[in-house]
């Protein structure tokens, strides 16, 4: 049972990576008294071995709200990466009553309708397409130098990356607006990133008294480049 002052932390990563790239944050909120959970969606990281052609955003946002339904967590802190914002998004549609703060690090703010291949980069979207004309179900992880992380960490990420199921790219996502109900709102945007669709979602948020906004100066890595800077945000906005 969690104590009045103890926070329930749900980190969900981004493309190619898995729950093992929040264990720097992760360490952090454990040692501050909170429970944190970090799932690694299906086909990625350790649980690559479960890789489908089945999988899509459906099951990527499954996994994370049984994770919430099942460890019985109530007032969730809920943060997406990168692409995570597309789980998070979906997350909150399925259990809004649960998710007391929802933040988007660095992550898409996605519409309803819209796909993740739409709006990923021209390499991303060569890369999808590749892989479906080959009749695979994957796409291979690119190159951490892209995301400008620090070079002390960049060997750990590249380590560990996996494939990214190209299904979760390709299915459009249903919002009804469930995240309007969510009290607290916030975006922290990485500043050494250059990244045209985080810096709109950014810019177009500063005049809604909604949303809370940070800016961290560091690469779009935010939990390795700036760990410490980010678990104080994630505590603020709890």
């Amino acid at each position: 049972m969690a104590s009045e002052t103890q926070i329930s932390y749900v980190l969900v990563h981004g493309t190619n990576a898995g729950g093992w790239c929040w264990r720097k944050v992760a360490n952090i909120l454990r040692a501050e008294g909170h429970q944190v959970f970090t799932p690694t969606l299906t086909g990625c990281g350790e649980r690559s071995h479960l890789m489908s052609s089945e999988i899509n955003l459906d099951t990527h946002i499954a996994d994370v709200v049984n994770v919430i339904k099942w460890e019985q967590l109530s007032s969730v802190v809920l943060c997406g990466h990168s692409s995570g914002g597309w789980v998070i998004s979906g997350v909150v549609e399925k259990i809004p009553e649960l998710i007391k703060s929802i933040v988007y690090l660095d992550a898409f703010l996605p519409e309803n309708g819209q796909t993740a291949f739409e709006m990923q980069s021209p390499q991303s979207r060569e890369a999808v397409l590749v892989a479906k004309e080959a009749g695979e179900i994957s796409r291979p992880p690119g190159s951490m130098e892209r995301y400008n992380i620090n070079p002390n960490d960049r060997e750990w990420f590249e380590s560990l990356a996996t494939a990214q199921p190209i299904g979760t790219s390709l299915q459009p996502i249903v919002l009804t607006g469930a995240i309007e109900r969510v009290s607290k709102k916030t975006y922290i945007r990485a500043t050494a990133y250059p990244h045209p669709y985080f810096q709109a979602y950014y810019d177009s948020l500063k005049n809604d008294p909604s949303w809370r906004l940070f800016e961290l100066e560091c690469g779009h890595i935010v939990m390795a480049d700036k760990p410490e800077e980010l678990t104080g945000i994630l505590l603020e906005v709890a």
